[in-house]
């Protein structure tokens, strides 16, 4: 997909298209039954238009871009507004909506591909005759089961999507980890400051309602960074990434950063609706992982390898080592070169559960820092506060980060 689109229009795009591909799928399926009912693509009746191959592709054109249409009102839109609604309410609403909306298609639709068929205009008081007659026939009838189901079926992808995610969902769909596959992936662990007296202090119930808005003010830093949100586990937000992608401009670093950035913007917010703010830590790593799908009960896809282990335990080091955001060795050493924000080395670490240290570096940030992407710094030579250790020749000649090419804000 083209470079030149934010990440948060990509994926957009990449979750709305498939409703377009559903609504063009289900189509074609009433077709084919029609014909094999009746003999014919069309229903034998003046109401129904007769196929010819310019009514063909208008109407295949038109199922696709009435079904992206759903899914653009839906994703950006119904989803936001009916969030905090009752199931009933979100059914109720949803089905009012629906239906004046589709009514509408069809008012716009059957008008111009009548006029196609009788080689006539909108003008012509035959076509709008006949929209009269196709409403009150049993044509419509066999219109709208069609319409319903292509709807019902696209908001059923859009449910799974939305709790899968939509890149879990299509390799799910296309079978890409059935078989495991070795791959180097970068991983970021990231977890909420003091959770354990906020969630004392606001009670449990209302403590979800803040780690909702907590996640929900990560989200956008995810989205433009690239990053795939791999699970939620508490307060703690597990994002991953391709190698390729997390080291794409320090993706996976400035990430972090924006969520940071992300919090401390809407810190008043915070305050004002909970009477606290929250703030995080983060550890990121990158290394081999095993990604394939497991469970007996349940199908997930999972990650396994001990870059997972480490970047939990490199997180972990945040807090004892007085850090915000900790960058492994293995990531550090292919960071490349800019001007900008920093990396500092803080020395070899021994992890938990591990014989060998690591070296690890903390992000030192210019204060004018802008949504985690500070502006560059020209013709200032890195320093390095004591010399690298002989785990991290390659790590310590990575000392600061690119920050040009910037990804587009906000979903």
């Amino acid at each position: 997909m083209s470079t030149w689109l934010s990440p948060n229009a990509r994926r957009t795009i990449r979750r709305v298209v498939p409703f377009g591909v559903i609504w063009f799928l289900v189509d074609h399926v009433f077709s084919v039954s029609n014909y094999a009912a009746v003999g014919s693509f069309s229903a034998d009746s003046h109401e129904a238009i007769q196929l010819d191959a310019g009514i063909y592709v208008f109407a295949s054109l038109a199922s696709v871009a009435v079904g992206c249409l759903v899914g653009v009102v839906e994703l950006l839109f119904l989803n936001r507004a009916f969030a905090t609604r009752s199931l009933g309410a979100k059914l109720v609403g949803k089905t009012l909506f629906y239906v004046a909306f589709l009514t509408v298609v069809v008012v716009v639709l059957y008008p111009i591909a009548a006029a196609m068929e009788m080689g006539t205009g909108l003008s012509d008081a035959r076509v709008w005759e006949r929209l009269g007659a196709f409403a009150v026939s049993m044509e419509s009838l066999s219109t709208g089961v069609q319409i319903t189901t292509s709807l019902v079926v696209s908001l059923f992808y859009a449910e799974i999507s939305e709790h899968l995610g939509a890149r879990v969902l299509t390799n799910f769909l296309t079978g890409r980890y059935h078989t495991p596959k070795q791959e180097r992936r970068v991983f970021l662990f990231s977890d909420m400051k003091s959770s354990t007296a906020i969630t004392e202090r606001l009670g449990h119930a209302r403590y979800f309602e803040f780690l909702r808005a907590y996640y929900d003010a990560l989200a956008d830093a995810v989205v433009r960074h690239e990053g795939e949100v791999y699970q939620y586990i508490g307060d703690e937000i597990v994002v991953s990434w391709p190698e390729e992608a997390g080291l794409r401009d320090a993706n996976s670093v400035r990430c972090a950063l924006a969520m940071r950035a992300a919090l401390r913007t809407r810190a008043g917010w915070f305050e004002e609706r909970f009477g606290i703010a929250p703030d995080l830590r983060a550890g990121v790593q990158t290394g081999d992982v095993t990604t394939g799908e497991i469970g007996a009960l349940k199908k997930e896809i999972v990650f396994t390898g001990d870059v997972l282990n480490q970047t939990a335990r490199i997180q972990a080091l945040c807090k004892p080592l007085g850090e915000d955001v900790l960058v492994g060795d293995a990531l550090a050493a292919r960071l490349k070169e800019a001007d900008g924000w920093t990396l500092r080395p803080v020395g070899d670490q021994v992890l938990r559960g591990k014989e060998q240290p690591v070296a690890l570096f903390a992000v030192d940030v210019p204060e004018a820092e802008d949504d985690g992407a500070p502006a560059p710094r020209t013709g200032q030579p890195v320093s390095v506060a004591g010399g690298p250790s002989p785990h991290s020749h390659a790590a310590a000649t990575a000392l600061s980060i690119r920050e040009n090419g910037r990804a587009g804000s906000s979903n």
